[in-house]
């Protein structure tokens, strides 16, 4: 492209086309009441408030100029009878979780409940609602329905568990399977929470339950098997759980209208073949 008062040569900028791939279905948290809502979170906070389970943070030191230092030791001479820093630092309590066994018990974090429902960890997962981008709590929907674990979407969940349990953001809880703590408010919460719909991925009500009463029954013969070889049981253990059957799972067509090429890709001219030399 030659421009008008120059005799340079510039080459015109290619437009950079970038292939993605779409989800025709539009996914989304269902919405819960207003009663069920103030009732998940008030069970919520109840239970929290009663176990005492908190995160303490050490306190951060500041530096401190000379001066202020000699100031200080003049004052710690003067007031002999009051109690040194090292005698308040003894009365505080020691910074990390106040246990760290129900702890264990809960899965917190977006990080952490992905994890858990990919390992099929969860019996309940609540996200909420202030997540936002709401990207970063929409991949639950699928993963929550492929594992069968009922989910939901709170609103003003991050705003009375987090200071509750000393965090700053709450973003996603999940209940771990081997939570004693909390089965009184995992069973009292299921009920409020309306089923996940996934349009390509639904379970039929039969078969989701003789499935559930078979992996009950051969619990038993599993851990007869740890008995003899721990090693393999536990990867037969680990490979069980992740896989699912799936032979009630019914997929949906996926319908395409219309195919549109890509009008900006450059197709390269066809290589002339050399004429050997005689």
């Amino acid at each position: 492209v030659i421009q008008q008062g120059t005799a340079s040569l510039r080459k015109a900028k290619k437009t950079t086309v970038k292939n993605c791939l779409d989800n025709p279905f539009d996914i989304q948290w269902k919405t819960i009441d207003g009663d069920n809502m103030h009732f998940i979170l008030q069970t919520l906070e109840e239970s929290i408030k009663q176990i005492g389970l908190k995160k303490v943070e050490a306190p951060r030191k500041k530096k401190r100029s000379s001066t202020k230092k000699q100031m200080e030791r003049k004052c710690d001479a003067s007031n002999n009878e009051l109690p040194t820093a090292e005698e308040t630092e003894g009365n505080r309590q020691a910074p990390g979780w106040t246990d760290i066994s129900i702890r264990r018990q809960l899965a917190i974090g977006v990080n952490e409940v992905t994890k858990g429902l990919e390992k099929n960890e969860l019996l309940l997962l609540l996200v909420c609602k202030s997540a936002k981008p709401a990207m970063i709590t929409s991949h639950l929907i699928q993963l929550s329905a492929s594992r069968d674990t009922p989910a939901g979407q709170v609103p003003r969940l991050s705003e009375t568990i987090a200071p509750l349990l000393g965090l700053t953001s709450v973003l996603a809880l999940g209940f771990k399977r081997q939570s004693d703590k909390f089965t009184d408010v995992i069973e009292a919460i299921i009920p409020k929470i309306p089923a996940l719909e996934v349009p390509w991925f639904q379970y039929r009500a039969e078969g989701s339950a003789a499935n559930a009463d078979s992996s009950e029954i051969h619990e038993p013969e599993q851990l007869e098997e740890t008995v003899e070889d721990e090693h393999t049981s536990q990867k037969r253990k680990r490979t069980d759980s992740n896989q699912r059957d799936l032979s009630d799972v019914i997929l949906q067509p996926l319908k395409i209208k219309k195919v549109v090429p890509n009008p900006n890709k450059i197709k390269k001219p066809p290589r002339k073949k050399k004429k050997a030399f005689s």
